[in-house]
């Protein structure tokens, strides 16, 4: 299971030109479900962003967590974070797993994030979303569990 977390000012995400979700100050989380990926994998991560002390104090330091500001997480399903990029030049994706599993994993994987208090919007597994992202600093991690 990969994770691409990015700290915004703001994110939309829309499919087919309607709004789907929005949100302010906070993390838009772009996650990729791997075949194999085991339960304890998504509590890890759900833990990991909830409380990762990326967000500025008062002196400057990030020292405060998204649950500390009261931000927001949008959350991405991604498959292409499974890509395997090792031979040629067009990625495969054998690693991302079969988008019924995944979409199942990717839904339990944001109520993980909201059982920690975080307010979660969400994308449209499987759509062609469109993303309008002001990054914020830019802070940009990648967190993965195996």
């Amino acid at each position: 299971m990969k994770a691409v977390v990015q700290r915004v000012k703001s994110t939309t995400l829309s499919v087919d030109g309607e709004l789907i979700s929005k949100i302010d100050k906070g993390l838009a989380v772009y996650l990729g479900v791997e075949k194999g990926d085991e339960d304890s994998f998504s509590d890890y991560l759900a833990k990991k962003i909830a409380n990762m002390r990326i967000f500025e104090d008062e002196n400057g330091k990030m020292n405060l967590s998204v649950l500390d500001i009261k931000g927001e997480i949008l959350l991405i399903s991604q498959f292409t974070l499974c890509a395997d990029t090792s031979r040629g030049n067009r990625p495969g994706f054998d690693m991302a797993e079969k988008p019924d599993i995944a979409k199942k994993t990717y839904e339990e994987f944001g109520k993980k994030l909201e059982g920690w208090g975080v307010s979660v919007k969400y994308g449209v597994f499987g759509a062609d979303m469109q993303i309008d992202q002001h990054n914020d600093g830019p802070v940009t991690i990648i967190i993965e569990k195996r």
